[in-house]
């Protein structure tokens, strides 16, 4: 099938759609100049510091860091805070919500990222579940309680070192706090604030069962499965039609859309027919 085809039959359905499942994974934040993490290559090309000590992703993004040095710990983490905070989202998240407005399309968003671009593109919270956290709310490392507050620390980082010239700390017992991030090998990451989000979701499918819904999946790749998971799970529930925007990973089952370009791309051109 041709571009123009996928496109206009992307805008079809959610032109019809009473629901609108937004998902994404780290391809949506390409677009907007955020480094790309696949691969030990990808991951090394963002941060060259790392493929000299021979740390790959999974090694950095390890909370034993915050325990053995937190200041190695939160230089990936504070390095990754202020980019996240000086990064403008790329005009696919506003179209995404413009046409849920046009075509009144109730929505909700389910990422894998934890950047905060939706929020930062102005998506309301409660309609937001990051199943992976958020490197804007911070917990205590040991924990020493449940709680989770909002991550407002200005982080100086030694690019050249990799490491945080300031360690945040608990705000309740004076430990190192860390982001409240599902790290890997992660056993003390505190889910409250996802399992909130989780049940927010839950009520939103609940609402639709039996509505027309199409899902919008960017970026999801099958190394971190969780959102492509998800849209494979959810599209195979009557009245359900998944489109799959993917420069790498497209594949799809059955009569579902499948589009091999990246986000921005891709909804720029489901947006012109829509826009017919």
């Amino acid at each position: 099938m041709e571009y123009t085809e996928k496109y206009r039959k992307a805008a079809d359905v959610i032109r019809k759609a009473e629901a609108m499942i937004i998902t994404s994974g780290a391809g949506m934040g390409v677009d907007s100049g955020l480094p790309d993490f696949r691969g030990e290559k990808g991951f090394w090309n963002a941060y060259p510091m790392y493929e000299r000590l021979g740390l790959s992703f999974a090694g950095a993004a390890n909370p034993r860091h915050f325990d053995e040095d937190p200041a190695f710990g939160w230089g990936f983490y504070g390095h990754r805070t202020n980019l996240y905070r000086s990064t403008t989202p790329h005009d696919g998240f506003n179209w995404l919500k413009e046409w849920s407005k046009k075509f009144g399309i109730d929505h909700f968003v389910v990422t894998s990222n934890v950047d905060g671009q939706f929020q930062q593109a102005g998506y309301a919270d409660s309609r937001i579940l990051e199943v992976h956290g958020s490197i804007h709310h911070l917990q205590c490392t040991t924990p020493c309680s449940s709680e989770i507050w909002a991550n407002e620390e200005d982080i100086p980082v030694d690019l050249d070192t990799m490491r945080a010239g300031y360690i945040p700390s608990c705000i309740r017992c004076n430990a190192v706090a860390r982001p409240n991030i599902l790290m890997f090998g992660d056993y003390a990451w505190i889910s409250s604030r996802t399992a909130e989000q989780e049940e927010r979701f839950s009520a939103f499918l609940n609402r639709h069962r039996g509505h027309r819904k199409v899902i919008i999946e960017m970026g999801a790749g099958t190394s971190v499965p969780t959102i492509r998971n998800l849209g494979d799970r959810l599209s195979t529930i009557e009245d359900v039609t998944l489109i799959r925007i993917n420069p790498r990973e497209y594949g799809v089952r059955g009569a579902h859309i499948s589009i091999d370009k990246g986000a921005l791309e891709a909804l720029q051109g489901i947006g012109e027919h829509l826009a017919r």
